[in-house]
């Protein structure tokens, strides 16, 4: 099941996503099963949210239960937006980094997230921004301590993520900003819907793609992740309890633009798509503040 977030005259509304005559159509959750909450997030919390919501799009396709707006984020406001740097052997090794032994984590604000067909806006102060694929793992339930074995019984679905980056912060300044760099408004898109993890049967196997303006810049493989999703999870849960609709972002692949020769940055009127398989296009203009 894919589940979006509709921006409609009469609010955000959670929706499932259902093919029409060859076209995506929407269908309005809450208005066919009164109650479910209307929101993604409150679905995933709640009991049997998920095998409700797949009850509701079924019959809410049938009767044509459809709604129309503009794509938000799959997830709205989430709690929590972990990230993990350097997961990919290959792109630690383009960074000039070492090959961490544990992951390395940090976070972005709730603010960072947008949906699909929003704009990433470039900071005044900043003229190093660049790009990064990510697959985004979201939670399900509650969890601490959280074993590798059950680890992937947490996870609610995966989106595309792109983890921009203001480089001449994150590493650029004394000491290195990481928060600063990675936390501008703005710099979190996701999208453009969340498919749910019975749909994804190995999210460690997972082809990710990454273009700028037409150009494939990234091109990888999850099979490439230095810590697994499982890994990854057992690891942060130790000391962070994971709840519904929280975010993890898994790492980006090689090909990021600050290891180009010469440097590959983002430009006003660039536009970018990240594809991950099975998890649709997650596509955002750009432009500066």
């Amino acid at each position: 099941m894919r589940l979006a977030t509709i921006q409609t005259d009469s609010g955000a509304r959670a929706a499932a996503v259902t093919q029409q005559d060859g076209a995506d159509q929407y269908v309005d959750l809450n208005a066919v099963d009164s109650t479910l909450p209307p929101s993604v997030k409150a679905i995933l919390a709640a009991e049997d949210g998920l095998a409700r919501a797949a009850a509701a799009l079924e019959k809410g396709a049938a009767d044509g239960a459809f709604i129309t707006g503009s794509l938000l984020a799959p997830i709205v406001c989430p709690e929590k937006v972990l990230c993990i740097g350097l997961n990919y052997r290959d792109h630690a090794e383009e960074s000039g980094m070492a090959i961490p032994d544990e992951p390395v984590c940090f976070s972005k604000f709730s603010q960072t997230v947008v949906g699909s067909g929003a704009t990433i806006v470039l900071p005044k102060v900043s003229d190093q921004v660049d790009y990064e694929a990510e697959l985004v793992a979201v939670i399900g339930k509650t969890g601490k301590n959280i074993s590798e074995a059950e680890a992937l019984d947490y996870v609610g679905g995966y989106t595309n993520g792109h983890d921009v980056s203001a480089r001449d912060w994150q590493i650029g300044r004394p000491g290195g900003q990481w928060l600063l760099g990675k936390t501008p408004d703005t710099f979190a898109p996701i999208g453009p819907y969340l498919v749910t993890s019975d749909e994804v049967s190995n999210p460690n196997s997972l082809r990710i793609q990454l273009r700028l303006n037409g150009e494939t810049m990234q091109d990888s493989n999850t099979t490439e992740f230095i810590f697994t999703i499982q890994q990854v999870i057992a690891y942060v849960s130790q000391l962070i309890t994971l709840q519904p609709g929280d975010l993890i972002f898994t790492g980006t692949p090689p090909g990021v633009g600050m290891a180009r020769k010469p440097p590959v940055f983002l430009q006003p009127g660039d536009n970018v798509e990240v594809e991950i398989e099975g998890l649709g296009v997650l596509q955002n203009p750009v432009a500066g503040e």
